[in-house]
């Protein structure tokens, strides 16, 4: 009786069969993604506080407010008013729920950044 020859199985073949047969994304896949990803993200800094035209046809405003935290938003809204700002006011502008805001409050007051004109009024220092 002759033998049969029997090939041999490339494991590198089996390996881009079985990931192709269950659909597993590739490192080339990945990396293709991820080029698309900075694509993105670097267009939309350039675009950030310019207008666009949108699908519709209609111009949208985008505004940046990556850079802006929460602090930041109190602190931009005390800073705009003149007498100081009262807890309602920061709230209705920042649209921060009680918790959160009296939280930035402590910490903007423990570190030096506001003071309490009387209670519930807040300005900024110096």
């Amino acid at each position: 009786m002759a033998k049969k020859k029997v090939k041999s199985v490339n494991v590198d073949s089996m390996f881009k069969a079985f990931i192709k047969s269950y659909d597993i994304a590739s490192r080339q896949d990945v990396e293709k993604v991820s080029a698309k990803i900075d694509r993105l993200e670097k267009l939309l800094k350039q675009t950030s506080g310019k207008t666009i035209k949108a699908p519709g046809g209609k111009e949208k405003e985008i505004v940046d407010k990556s850079d802006l935290t929460a602090s930041g938003a109190v602190l931009k809204v005390i800073r705009n008013s003149r007498q100081g700002a009262d807890f309602a006011r920061i709230q209705s502008k920042t649209g921060f729920e009680d918790k959160k805001l009296r939280n930035i409050i402590f910490r903007l007051n423990k570190i030096g950044k506001i003071e309490r004109k009387t209670r519930g009024i807040y300005t900024i220092t110096g």
